[in-house]
């Protein structure tokens, strides 16, 4: 009689994963450190891409911050907006050039005053104020309170925000080529004060119609 072998029973793999146990819907896994800011920026830029009209605004927007702030701050368009409470008007239209001022009148000028010294950020800064005081004009100072031709327009304080001391403009005649210019805010830096002092009419970048 023939004895057959009998067949070999083969032991499970430990180490073999069992094909019925695997979630085969299971997400592969997420890139992780700089392949997934490489996707994230390949993502961003096929998204500016398909919507390249939306981005053309913010980027000319930033391009002429740029240009103000580390080149020349004249400003390049006619529409104006104003962030600070010195007047009460948030977008303005301007017209360039030099024109004949009178009391009264919006402009917006290079500052040049002595407070650049003690900010350099502000030379040749463009500031948005009224037209107060004309050549010929008498500044009187009573106190800390500044007068045209006897009528209030301000009263200095004695310290900026970063407690350096501030001082009132000297007293006499606005002499020929010059301009007294006020903002409406208690806190406008203006001619009141010596470190802004007096425009010159080169300084006018032009005048102003405040919109809203």
């Amino acid at each position: 009689m023939t004895i057959l072998p009998l067949p070999e029973l083969h032991q499970p793999d430990l180490h073999q994963p069992d094909l019925h146990q695997l979630d085969l819907h299971q997400p592969a896994p997420r890139p992780r450190g700089m392949a997934r800011l490489r996707d994230a920026a390949a993502d961003f830029l096929r998204h500016m891409r398909r919507r390249w009209y939306l981005y053309l605004p913010v980027f000319a927007i930033w391009a002429l911050a740029y240009l103000r702030l580390f080149f020349d701050a004249t400003p390049r368009v006619p529409l104006l907006f104003n962030w600070t409470p010195s007047l009460p008007y948030k977008v303005a239209l301007l017209h360039p050039g030099q024109h004949a001022l009178r009391r009264g009148d919006f402009v917006v000028f290079a500052f040049a005053g002595d407070g650049a010294r003690d900010y350099p950020g502000l030379a040749g800064q463009p500031f948005f104020k009224i037209v107060r005081g004309l050549p010929g004009d008498t500044i009187t100072v009573v106190g800390r309170e500044v007068r045209i031709n006897g009528e209030p327009v301000g009263i200095a304080k004695t310290h900026a925000f970063d407690r350096r001391p501030l001082e009132p403009i000297a007293a006499g005649v606005i002499p020929p080529g010059w301009f007294y210019v006020q903002g409406l805010s208690l806190d406008s830096f203006d001619s009141r004060y010596r470190q802004s002092g007096l425009v010159k009419t080169e300084q006018v970048i032009g005048v102003v119609d405040p919109l809203y």
